[in-house]
C-alpha cells in the first residue's frame, strides 16, 4: 500500500509540505494547472526552486501575491492589523492568527525566502498571520509570504467552502481540501467565539493557505498515496506578539487543531508549526508513529523560510510502499 510518511522534525507549515511533495518528485505544472480550476490565478503567483538549509538540498515553495488591490489595504486584514507596520513581515505568519503586530519587523527579511518577498511577507502562512512576530521563523512562515493578500481577502469560510464546491478539481480533491478547512474554521471559531459561518480568514483566507491546502489534495491525488502517518509534531516554544498582546507558542489556533495530535517538546523558541501545517497532519494522517516499516521509494524536502544554527529547518517525507 503506498504510504506516506511525514517526518516533521522542524515543524510543518503548508508551503513546507508542498515544498517537500514537489521535492519528492510530484509535477509542479500539474499543480499548477490544477489550482487554475480554482479561477482565482490572476491573485497569486507560484515559485519554487531548490535551495540548501544547513547542507540539506531542498525545495522552497511560494506563493507569491499579485499585487493589485491588495495591497492591503486591508490591511490587513488580518485584521491584524498588524499594524505592521512593521512591517513585516510577519510575516509570520502566523498564523496565528494573530496577527501579529508584529511589528515585529522582522525579519522578515525572511524573506523568506520566498523571495517573495514578500513582503510581508507575511505569510502567513500561515495565514495565519501571525504575527508572529515571531520571528518567525515561522519560517514558515511564513509562508509564504504571501501574504497578504489577504488582502483579498477576508474571504469567509463559506466564500471558500463556495470556491472548491463550484469548482471542476476532482472529488477527492475537494473533498480533502474541504475536510483542511473545516479543521481550521472550527479552531478559529472556538478561539474566538463564534459558529463557522462567521469565521473570516483572513488569514486563512488568505490567498496562500488556498494554495497551500487545495494544492496539498492535488498533489496527494498525483501520488495516488493510500495511508499517511506522521511524526509527533514540534510546535516550537517562546512567545508571539500579535495584536491581541503576547501570545504563547504555539498560537491558540495551532495548539486547537493539534487536539488528538500528539506534539513534541522543542527549545527552539519559534513557531515551527503553523495551523495551516497543523490541519493538513491533523486532518490526513491516520497514525502518529516513528518511520514505519517500508520500501522507500522517494524522500523529499521541503524548505521552511527560517534557517536555524543548528538544524535544518526542512519538512521530509518518504514515500514508500
Amino acid at each position: 500500500m503506498k504510504t506516506l510518511y511525514i517526518d516533521c522534525f522542524s515543524g510543518v507549515s503548508g508551503d513546507m509540505f508542498i515544498g517537500a511533495l514537489l521535492d519528492a518528485g510530484t509535477d509542479p505544472n500539474l499543480l499548477e494547472k490544477e489550482l487554475k480550476k480554482l479561477n482565482f490565478e490572476d491573485e497569486y503567483q507560484l515559485t519554487w526552486k531548490k535551495t540548501v538549509k544547513n547542507g540539506i538540498t531542498s525545495t522552497k515553495f511560494d506563493v507569491v501575491l499579485t499585487a493589485k488591490e491588495h495591497v492591503h489595504d486591508h490591511e490587513h486584514d488580518n485584521e491584524h492589523t498588524h499594524d505592521h507596520g512593521h512591517t513585516h513581515d510577519h510575516g509570520h505568519t502566523h498564523d496565528n492568527e494573530h496577527t501579529h503586530d508584529h511589528g515585529h519587523t522582522h525579519d522578515h527579511g525572511h524573506t523568506h525566502d520566498n523571495e517573495h518577498t514578500h513582503d510581508h511577507g507575511h505569510t502567513h502562512d500561515n495565514e495565519y498571520i501571525h504575527d508572529h512576530g515571531h520571528t518567525h521563523d515561522h519560517e514558515y512562515t511564513h509562508d509564504h509570504g504571501h501574504i497578504h493578500n489577504h488582502a483579498h481577502q477576508h474571504r469567509s469560510y463559506s466564500d471558500i467552502v463556495k470556491m472548491i464546491e463550484s469548482s471542476e478539481l476532482t472529488p477527492a480533491v475537494k473533498s480533502t481540501s474541504l475536510k483542511i478547512f473545516r479543521k481550521i474554521g472550527e479552531a478559529e471559531g472556538r478561539i474566538h467565539g463564534m459558529p463557522l459561518e462567521k469565521v473570516h480568514f483572513h488569514e486563512v483566507g488568505a490567498v496562500d493557505s488556498i494554495i497551500d491546502i487545495v494544492g496539498a489534495a492535488i498533489l496527494l491525488e498525483q501520488l495516488e498515496i493510500k495511508r499517511i502517518k506522521s511524526s509527533a509534531i514540534p510546535v516550537g516554544t517562546g512567545k508571539i506578539h500579535i495584536d491581541h498582546g503576547i501570545y504563547p507558542v504555539p498560537a491558540p489556533a495551532t495548539l486547537e487543531i493539534l487536539k488528538g495530535v500528539p506534539i513534541e517538546q522543542s527549545n527552539i523558541r519559534f513557531e515551527l508549526t503553523t495551523p495551516t501545517g497543523a490541519a493538513i497532519i491533523a486532518v490526513l494522517a491516520d497514525e502518529f508513529c516513528t518511520i514505519p516499516s517500508m520500501k522507500v521509494n522517494s524522500i523529499g524536502y521541503g524548505a521552511g523560510t527560517k534557517t536555524f544554527k543548528n538544524h535544518p529547518n526542512v519538512l521530509r517525507v518518504i514515500i514508500g510502499e
